[in-house]
């Protein structure tokens, strides 16, 4: 009898196109516990469910250390990115307190004032594109304009961009798995520096206060609790990392997706697909994967997941379940009716603070793009390598 098959982002086609292999998991291994010490589950009424679960992120939690993640040889060694004090790394009511201070400042009037200047990068963007009859989309749009507005979000002159943007796309690293001693080592110098750098960033800001998210951040309050230094810092960095490396993903992926099916981005050029966003969120995810750590066992598909396991969610498989979706979740549709169900987003308490800022950008960006270049072509695609925050490293384009 042939083995059970298991979770490997390193089979052949994976990297090209990891939707196979997720089919292949929900059908025959939807639940399992991978050799390497963590489970996975792939089906959407599982990671949903996990998703709105209340275990934990805390990997105090484990009674073992997963290989799949590990940057220690000790259990209960912490070494997480960011002093492991960002909402990402918390639960309540650590994770309450932190997301209550930090959702003040962070509503959608902040969001929506940032609609002019979003519009204005991504014209530009074109334009450039534009006179030079081409581009990769990479290099002129998807990677600066996420900075540019979280830069602008925050209210902060980016005292050395090249190098924050260095900084920020090394520690994104550390969501993927199986880090090898020397790319953790790389990882915990950038996570030092960056935390140096957004220290001056936010010294700055507290002598030039202004209506900006930072300043929000540092003068948030909520029955006479505030953000102490540590915590401000993890958070602003966090909110660089969510509001940058992610989105770069959404929008590569949604361009390149738009010009492989011509037929869908005439919809969207004509203004009949508002559901747009989320079905491209859907059809391609910009995080692949999500992790919890049980504090009760966890049943999925039948299957009890013991206490104190590492168990990683594949929203790139949920996310084409046909069980849920149907029979075309493989099939790109912007007029699907509930492509906003997605789980992209995450959903609870750990449901993305940013999603209202990234919709925002893709949607400004896809049809904008669909408008202005109605003729576009793919020349060229590399992808980034990566398992987890996965999308293209180079998309080039003729217009």
């Amino acid at each position: 009898m042939a083995a059970e098959p298991v979770f490997d982002p390193f089979a052949p086609g994976y990297a090209a196109d990891p939707y196979p292999h997720y089919a292949r998991l929900r059908d025959r291994a939807p639940v399992h516990e991978h050799p390497l010490g963590f489970w996975i589950v792939s089906r959407y009424a599982d990671v949903a469910a996990l998703q709105r679960s209340s275990q934990s992120v805390d990997e105090r939690y484990l009674t073992r250390l997963p290989t799949w993640k590990s940057d220690s040889d000790t259990l209960g060694k912490r070494n997480r990115i960011m002093g492991g004090l960002s909402l990402l790394d918390q639960d309540p009511p650590a994770h309450t307190r932190l997301r209550r201070l930090v959702a003040r400042a962070f509503g959608p009037r902040a969001v929506q004032a940032l609609r002019p200047r979003i519009e204005h990068h991504v014209a530009a963007a074109l334009d450039r594109t534009a006179a030079a009859g081409g581009a990769d989309v990479l290099a002129e749009l998807a990677f600066p304009l996420p900075f540019a507005v979280i830069s602008e979000l925050l209210g902060i002159p980016v005292l050395d961009s090249t190098r924050l943007r260095e900084l920020v796309s090394v520690l994104v690293l550390a969501l993927e798995p199986l880090p090898d001693p020397a790319l953790q080592a790389r990882i915990r110098a950038a996570d030092a520096e960056v935390l140096e750098l957004v220290a001056e960033m936010i010294a700055w800001k507290r002598a030039h206060l202004g209506d900006d998210v930072l300043t929000r951040l540092i003068a948030a309050e909520h029955d006479g609790d505030v953000l102490d230094a540590d915590e401000l810092a993890a958070q602003v960095v966090l909110l660089y990392i969510a509001g940058h490396e992610t989105t770069v993903n959404l929008l590569a992926n949604g361009i390149l997706a738009l010009l492989r099916h011509p037929d869908q981005a005439r919809q969207l050029r004509t203004g009949t697909a508002p559901d747009a966003v989320d079905e491209l969120l859907r059809y391609d995810t910009p995080v692949h994967l999500m992790r919890r750590v049980t504090v009760t066992p966890f049943t999925a598909a039948g299957v009890e997941i013991p206490a104190g396991s590492w168990v990683v969610a594949c929203l790139g498989a949920a996310n084409r379940d046909p069980e849920f979706w149907g029979d075309d979740a493989d099939h790109l549709r912007l007029d699907r009716p509930d492509a906003g169900r997605h789980l992209s987003f995450g959903a609870g308490i750990h449901h993305c603070l940013g999603a209202s800022l990234a919709r925002l950008e893709a949607e400004i960006t896809f049809t904008a793009f669909v408008r202005r270049f109605p003729r576009a072509e793919l020349l060229a695609l590399d992808h980034n390598g990566r398992i987890n925050v996965r999308g293209p490293a180079r998309l080039t384009i003729s217009v």
